[in-house]
Formats: C-alpha cells, sequence, structure tokens
C-alpha cells in the first residue's frame, strides 16, 4: 500500500501539471473552430503563415512542454513554497495570458487588443524563462519552442492587424 501511495504521489502532479495547459487549449479550440472557417478566411494573412492544421498540433507540443516543464520547476522548489511565488506566479500569469488570446482575437475579432496581448504575453514567457533558469535549465529550454512559437504567432498577429481594416474588427 504504501509503494502504491508513492506512486501516485509522484506521478499525480505530474500528470496534472502538464494537462493543465489543455484546458485552456480545449476552451480554445472549441472558440476557434467556428472561426477558423467563418471569419479567418475573409482575412489577408501573410503568404509565410503556417497552415491552419498545423496550429492544433504545434499547440498539443506546446502546451505539454510548458506543462512539464512547470511541473520540474514545482518539484524542484519543493512544492508550493515561498520560494516558488515568482516563478511559478510568473508561470500562471503566462498561462492566463494565453488563454486570454483567443477569446479576443478569435472570439471578438479585436486584433490590435490581441496583438498587444500577444506582445505582453511573449514578455512574460520570457521573464518566466529567465526565473527559471536557475532552478531548472531543462525546464527553461523546454519553453524554448513555445517562445519561439510566439514569436511568429507575434509576427503573424502584427500582418493580420496591419493588412486588415478596422471594419474587420466590428
Amino acid at each position: 500500500m504504501h509503494v502504491l501511495l508513492l506512486y501516485q504521489n509522484m506521478w499525480l502532479p505530474m500528470i496534472g501539471f502538464t494537462a493543465l495547459p489543455h484546458l485552456g487549449g480545449l476552451y480554445g479550440g472549441y472558440i476557434t473552430r467556428k472561426e477558423v472557417k467563418t471569419w479567418y478566411p475573409t482575412l489577408q494573412k501573410p503568404s509565410w503563415r503556417p497552415p491552419n492544421a498545423a496550429f492544433p498540433i504545434v499547440w498539443t507540443c506546446l502546451y505539454t512542454g510548458m506543462g512539464y516543464s512547470s511541473y520540474l520547476v514545482w518539484k524542484e522548489l519543493g512544492g508550493f513554497t515561498e520560494d516558488a511565488v515568482v516563478p511559478l506566479g510568473l508561470y500562471g500569469l503566462q498561462l492566463a495570458l494565453n488563454w486570454a488570446w483567443t477569446p479576443i482575437f478569435f472570439g471578438a475579432h479585436k486584433l490590435k487588443w490581441a496583438l498587444v496581448e500577444i506582445v505582453l504575453l511573449t514578455g512574460t514567457v520570457g521573464a518566466t524563462m529567465v526565473s527559471w533558469y536557475s532552478i531548472s535549465r531543462t525546464a527553461t529550454l523546454l519553453m524554448a519552442p513555445y517562445l519561439s512559437w510566439l514569436c511568429l504567432a507575434t509576427s503573424l498577429n502584427y500582418c493580420i492587424w496591419r493588412d486588415n481594416s478596422e471594419e474587420k474588427e466590428e
């Protein structure tokens, strides 16, 4: 019985932390599903944008990596301790910002506000990574693809905002 409890105590937090980011991804997918067939095709987009089919695959990988990396930081700091307030607080903030982008862009069609939001998100992810570096380099490196993708997504959001009239946002 003791071995079973130890096994559960080891795996449950890892699974929980790894799964958590996907909750917002599922909600975002719900919002995006309709808009990607109706509103999104009406927008002018740069030729270099990734195909629509790439986004769910990429986000599944990114959410898994960021979730697992947050588990590594949590574990290294001994749980939700005083030392964990800043690194896990920044992580929580970036996760909330991540989840907020889709309703702003796809739900409300507010291209400019989505751009402002994604710039804040990207900066918060960078700050999260800086705060994690001395705790777990592995966790920090697992966030690098996410930061890279956000740079691409920010550029894409900017181009879509720039190339579409304000009337498209209403």
